[in-house]
C-alpha cells in the first residue's frame, strides 16, 4: 500500500512526502524480491538513483532475485555514469539468464561494438531462437541493429532496426490519427481570445523547460546547461502534466482535457507545479525540467509560469525521424516504430510549434541540434546568454558531470560533443522514402 500512497502522492504534487514515503517503506520492507524490487523501480522514478542501486543490489543478493536485481542494478549503473559496471551485471546476467531480452539491447547501447565482439554473437544466437515478429525478438532487433550501425553496415542495421519496429507495432493498439486530432485541438483552442485573458507578470526565476521531439539533443542540452553552477536538473519529470490533469478534472479523451485545460486556474497549475519540483530537494538558481513532450503545455508554461524559460529543441525531419525510429524507448513515442506515422507526428509538431511561435512570439529558444553539434561552444555561449546566465567552462564538460541521467541518451553523453548521426539518414535515404514521401506530402522540409 506504500507503494500506492507514494504514486498518489506524486500525482497530486506532493512529491517531498512521496520521497518520505519511500525513506519510511525502506526501514520496514519485509525481506522478499518483489518489494525491494519494486522498491528500486519507484525510487528510480523519483530520482532516487544512489538508492535505486542500493535496492537492486540487495535485490541481486536474494534467493530466486538474482536476474531481477542484475538488470535493476543495470539500469541505475547506466544512469549514474557506470557504464563499464553495468555492461558487467548485463553481460552476467545474459549469461545467467539468457531469456532476459531486454538486457541485449540495454548492453548494445552502453559502447560502440567492434568487429569479433563477442556480444555481437550471443545476440545473433539468442534471435535465432526466437519466432520471426514475436514479442522478444524486438530488443534483440534493435540490438543488432545498433551494433551493425556501430560497424558501418548501414543496410543491416536497417533491416534489423525495421523488423524489431514491426514487433514493437504489431502488438500496439495506436493511431497516429488521435495524436493529430489532438494537436490540431490545441492549436484551435490556444488562441489569441485565450492569450488575452492571462497574466503577463513574471518573477525574476523560474524554471528552465527542455524540450523537443525525442533524439533531437534534449539531453545533451540539459546536460550542457546543468553543468553551470546556477543551473540543476530535475531530469524527465511527469510534474507539469500531472498538474494540469489536476487542475482540468477528469477527462475521458485527450480532445477533452485540451478543452478543461484550457479553462483551468492557472494558479492552481502553478502551485501544483512549483510545490512538486520543490520536492525533490535539488537546489540550484534555476532548476530543468527536460520533459521531451512538454511542447503540448507551452500555451500553459506561458500562463502559469510567466517567469519560465521555454527551450526547444529542433532537427532535420527526416535526421530526427529515423533517430526516433531506431530507438527502442522504454515508454512513450508509440508513433516511432512506423516510418509513415512517425513523418505524420513530425509534422503535427511542427504545426504546433509553428502555432506556438506565433501566438508567443520571443517567449520560445530554438536551439538546432545541427549548430548544437556542429558548433558547440557557440551555441551553449549563446544559449546561456538567452537564459539570462554568464559562460562557464564547465558548460563544455558536461560529460564529466556526475549527476544520474536515466533518458534513452545516457551512454551518448558521458562523452564529448559529436556529430556521427548528424548525417547519417542521408546513407540510408534508399531505405527512408516512406518517412521522407510522407513528410514531403506534407510540407515538412528541412
Amino acid at each position: 500500500m506504500a507503494f500506492v500512497a507514494c504514486d498518489a502522492l506524486r500525482i497530486t504534487g506532493a512529491v517531498a512526502e512521496a520521497r518520505r514515503v519511500l525513506a519510511e517503506t525502506e526501514v520496514r520492507l519485509p525481506e522478499a524480491v518483489a518489494p525491494w524490487a519494486l522498491l528500486s523501480a519507484k525510487l528510480a522514478e523519483i530520482g532516487e538513483i544512489a538508492g535505486s542501486l542500493r535496492a537492486a543490489q540487495r535485490v541481486e543478493r536474494m534467493p530466486g532475485g538474482r536476474a531481477q536485481g542484475l538488470a535493476l542494478a543495470a539500469g541505475a549503473l547506466t544512469a549514474l555514469g557506470r557504464m563499464e559496471e553495468a555492461e558487467q551485471r548485463l553481460f552476467t546476467l545474459i549469461q545467467e539468464a539468457p531469456r532476459e531480452v531486454d538486457a541485449y539491447y540495454q548492453r548494445a547501447v552502453l559502447r560502440r561494438a567492434r568487429h569479433g565482439d563477442v556480444a555481437l554473437e550471443q545476440t545473433r544466437r539468442r534471435l535465432a531462437r526466437e519466432p520471426d515478429g514475436s514479442p522478444a525478438s524486438a530488443p534483440l532487433h534493435y540490438a543488432l541493429g545498433k551494433m551493425f550501425e556501430d560497424l558501418g553496415e548501414l543496410d543491416a542495421a536497417f533491416d534489423h532496426f525495421d523488423q524489431g519496429a514491426k514487433a514493437r507495432r504489431s502488438r500496439m493498439s495506436y493511431r497516429v490519427e488521435d495524436d493529430e486530432a489532438a494537436i490540431d485541438s490545441i492549436i484551435r483552442t490556444f488562441n489569441d481570445e485565450w492569450l488575452a485573458g492571462v497574466s503577463k507578470a513574471a518573477p525574476e526565476d523560474g524554471p528552465v523547460f527542455v524540450m523537443g521531439l525525442p533524439r533531437t539533443g534534449t539531453t545533451l542540452v540539459e546536460r550542457m546547461l546543468s553543468s553551470h553552477s546556477a543551473v540543476a536538473s530535475l531530469g524527465e519529470v511527469n510534474d507539469l502534466a500531472y498538474a494540469v490533469m489536476h487542475a482540468a478534472g477528469a477527462s475521458a479523451t485527450k480532445q477533452e482535457l485540451v478543452s478543461r485545460s484550457c479553462d483551468a486556474d492557472m494558479d492552481q497549475i502553478r502551485a501544483h507545479y512549483l510545490s512538486a519540483t520543490r520536492g525533490y530537494g535539488v537546489e540550484a538558481q534555476l532548476l530543468i525540467d527536460k520533459t521531451p513532450a512538454n511542447f503540448l503545455y507551452i500555451g500553459l508554461i506561458a500562463a502559469a509560469l510567466p517567469e519560465a524559460r521555454i527551450v526547444h529543441l529542433r532537427r532535420n525531419p527526416a535526421s530526427s525521424g529515423y533517430a526516433m525510429f531506431k530507438t527502442l524507448f522504454r515508454m512513450g513515442y508509440p508513433f516511432s516504430y512506423d516510418l509513415v506515422e512517425t513523418a505524420r507526428y513530425i509534422a503535427a509538431h511542427r504545426r504546433l510549434m509553428d502555432h506556438w511561435r506565433t501566438l508567443l512570439p520571443d517567449r520560445i529558444i530554438d536551439v538546432d541540434y545541427e549548430e548544437l553539434v556542429g558548433a558547440p561552444e557557440e551555441t551553449a555561449r549563446n544559449l546561456l546568454n538567452q537564459i539570462g546566465l554568464g559562460w562557464e567552462a564547465d558548460v563544455m564538460a558536461f560529460h564529466t558531470n556526475p549527476a544520474p541521467t536515466a533518458t534513452a541518451s545516457a551512454a551518448q553523453v558521458r562523452e564529448p560533443v559529436h556529430d556521427r548521426s548528424r548525417d547519417l539518414w542521408r546513407s540510408l535515404r534508399h531505405r527512408l522514402t516512406p518517412l521522407t514521401e510522407t513528410l514531403e506530402k506534407l510540407g515538412v522540409t528541412e
